[in-house]
């Protein structure tokens, strides 16, 4: 899978963390479901902190708001990229 379908994949699993704005107890499924798509989508330590994060985030009521895959995909595919390559020359 190449970095935008990623992009898709988690601007669509954030739309569906929203969901629980307007039916709470959707929550209970897309807690641990997320972190199990997190795992997925972003392999490595990183994937896995970002699960847990995406875990807590969205089992606690107010945090929906928060794109947690929008911003993973930041971290991995734009500033540890930039990172990267800073370090190379």
């Amino acid at each position: 899978m190449n970095k935008y379908n990623i992009l898709g994949w988690s601007l669509l699993f954030d739309a569906l963390g929203y969901v629980s704005l307007v039916f709470p107890p959707f929550d209970f499924i897309w807690a641990p479901l997320s972190a199990y798509l997190m795992t997925k989508l972003y392999k490595g330590k990183e994937g896995k902190i970002a699960a847990i994060i995406s875990f807590v985030e969205e089992a606690l009521p107010f945090l929906d708001v928060v794109p947690t895959f929008s911003l993973m995909w930041l971290y991995t595919y734009v500033f540890k990229t930039y990172h990267t390559q800073k370090k190379a020359t």
